[in-house]
């Protein structure tokens, strides 16, 4: 049986593109090329159905969350407020699997940021 290899692409409409790529780029660190091509670092990928009225998204009008691994969630977070983010009070700590953070987007769009144990 063929089978998926990973992530090919995450597609996300938008009043503005070009504003909020640019948003990914400069609050994440999201080195998209002009055709949208991002060589990440390898690593795990979650792959994670959620029950339909689940708040884990933030607003329910959000049917799928963007998850980035990243090396320093403290630091990560505290870059993101210093540009003025949107950034949640709460961290999550999941024993076995790492810590857990967000920030929404300018458009709305809740993300989660993993530190991986």
């Amino acid at each position: 049986m063929e089978r998926v290899l990973g992530i090919g692409g995450y597609f996300l409409r938008a009043a503005d593109p070009a504003a909020l790529g640019a948003w990914y780029r400069d609050h994440l660190g999201v080195g998209a090329d002009e055709d949208g091509l991002w060589r990440q670092e390898a690593g795990m990928t979650v792959f994670a159905p959620f029950e339909s009225e689940t708040d884990y998204f933030g607003s329910r009008a959000q049917q799928t969350m963007l998850n980035f691994r990243v090396r320093d969630l403290d630091a990560m977070l505290g870059q993101l407020r210093a540009k003025g983010a949107d950034v949640a009070e709460e961290i999550q700590d999941m024993e076995g699997v790492g810590r857990f953070g967000w920030v929404t987007d300018p458009e709305g769009n809740r993300i989660e940021l993993w530190q991986p144990n």
